[in-house]
């Protein structure tokens, strides 16, 4: 298994700008994704946001989830452009911090740019090194939120691996991901044994 580095950051990060460049105003600034209460405007933000682990430190007291709502709080102050082209920014030129833990955001990046595009119930199709990314992300997950795994996931398309232990959960690697997660809405796309 490949680790990813800056290369790969650039790429999943170029990918969700594009996407996002796509969306129309509307959608932008009041579309559904499965980030509860965030739309793509505020998944953007704390795409853009996590670029500086010092987000982190300040506003937050080091939780996570204080950050992210600095983050998304912060750009509201921003236009459209103006905070489109900080991601631009962060995606052709990640700071030090992005590049550092690229092995970390390139995962992050790809499984919001899942949680825009099935929000608005758009197209989805996931290129394998982009599954691979969501699927560690969805692990990761796992730890952070201190659950513990009670199913084996088996992935039933590229970049995933079986893993865990219980009860079969199958499904495509970016469902399963998203699943383990904690993101609502994927029972369907997933088979449980």
């Amino acid at each position: 298994m490949k680790f990813p580095n800056e290369d790969d950051l650039r790429r999943e990060r170029t990918r969700f700008m594009t996407m996002i460049e796509s969306l129309t105003d509307d959608e932008f600034e009041n579309g559904t994704t499965l980030c509860d209460g965030w739309t793509p405007r505020d998944v953007l933000a704390h795409i853009v946001g996590t670029d500086k682990l010092s987000n982190y430190l300040k506003p937050s007291g080091m939780t996570i989830s204080r950050g992210n709502a600095a983050m998304v709080r912060g750009s509201h102050e921003l236009s459209r452009a103006e905070l489109t082209a900080q991601g631009w920014a962060a995606a052709e030129k990640p700071s030090i911090d992005g590049r550092m833990m690229a092995w970390l955001y390139a995962g992050d990046c790809a499984m919001h740019h899942q949680d825009v595009l099935r929000g608005l119930g758009k197209p989805h199709d996931v290129p394998a090194e982009s599954a691979a990314a969501i699927f560690r992300e969805g692990k990761a997950w796992r730890y952070l939120n201190a659950k513990p795994m009670r199913n084996r996931v088996i992935p039933t398309t590229p970049g995933g691996e079986p893993w865990g232990r219980g009860p079969e959960v199958r499904g495509t690697t970016e469902a399963l991901a998203l699943w383990m997660a904690g993101r609502r809405g994927l029972e369907s796309e997933l088979e449980f044994r």
